[in-house]
C-alpha cells in the first residue's frame, strides 16, 4: 500500500432529519462540505501514513479496509487504544486501536524482543506507533488547515471499555489487516472555538510583603 491509494467509503450516519446535540445531521453536512479538507483526503493520509510507518519501522504490510465515517469513538473493545489530540485554529483527535495479541507483535517488531503479555514495554511501543501514525497525518492535515501541536499519546488498556472525544461526532476511520491481525486509525478534526475567545487575564497573588505597608498584594 502505497501514497497513492483511495480507500472506498462505508458512510454510517443518521437520516437527514435526525439531530446530534441538537445540531442537525444536514447542517453538519453542510460544515463538512466547507471545510478545506475532505474526508476521504483524511482517509487517503491516514492509510499512506500507516503503511509507510509499518512498513519502515515495523518490517510489516498493513492493507487498508473502506473508510468509514459517522460517529465513533473505539468503543466497547477488549484491547489497546492510543490516543493523541491536536490544537491549532483547527483541533482534534487521533486514535489507533488493536487488540492486545496485535500490540504484542507490534512491540517485537519494532523493539526486537519477544513479548507474550501486555505490560508496559508493549503500551510504549503501541503509544510509539500511533504517536508516528498520527503525526504523520498531522503533517498532511497542516497543509491545508495551518500549523498543530501534538498531545503526548495516552494508552488504555483492558476490556469491555469506552472511550469519547468530548464535543467531536464525526470520526474518519481507516481499518487494516495485516495477516491475520487487525487495527484502526481514526481521526476528528473541527474549528478550533477556543481560537475565537478573548484571552483571560490572570492575576497572581505575591507572596512577598509590601515594602511600603508591610501586607501581602497582587
Amino acid at each position: 500500500m502505497g501514497r497513492g491509494f483511495r480507500p472506498a467509503v462505508n458512510t454510517r450516519g443518521p437520516p437527514d432529519d435526525e439531530t446530534f446535540g441538537g445540531v442537525s445531521h444536514a447542517r453538519m453536512n453542510d460544515t463538512c462540505s466547507a471545510r478545506p479538507i475532505t474526508e476521504q483526503e483524511i482517509a487517503e493520509a491516514i492509510g499512506s501514513s500507516a503503511c509507510d510507518v509499518f512498513s519502515t519501522m515495523l518490517g510489516m504490510e498493513l492493507v487498508a479496509g473502506p473508510m468509514e465515517l459517522g460517529e465513533a469513538a473505539a468503543r466497547n473493545r477488549a484491547g489497546v487504544v492510543a490516543l493523541l489530540g491536536f490544537a491549532g485554529d483547527w483541533a482534534g483527535s487521533g486514535t489507533l486501536y488493536c487488540d492486545g495479541r496485535f500490540a504484542c507483535r507490534m512491540a517485537a517488531q519494532l523493539l526486537m524482543a519477544e513479548y507474550d503479555v501486555v505490560n508496559d514495554d508493549v503500551l510504549d511501543a503501541v503509544a510509539e506507533v500511533g504517536n508516528m501514525i498520527v503525526g504523520n497525518v498531522k503533517t498532511v492535515l497542516e497543509r491545508k488547515l495551518g500549523a498543530m501541536g501534538l498531545s503526548t499519546p495516552t494508552v488504555i488498556y483492558g476490556r469491555n471499555f469506552e472511550t469519547r472525544t468530548v464535543g467531536s461526532r464525526e470520526w474518519v476511520t481507516v481499518p487494516f489487516v495485516c495477516g491475520d491481525y487487525s487495527m484502526g486509525v481514526q481521526i476528528t478534526i473541527a474549528p478550533n472555538p477556543r481560537k475565537d475567545r478573548s484571552p483571560q487575564r490572570r492575576v497572581t497573588l505575591s507572596t512577598n510583603p509590601c515594602p511600603y505597608c508591610g501586607s501581602h498584594g497582587g
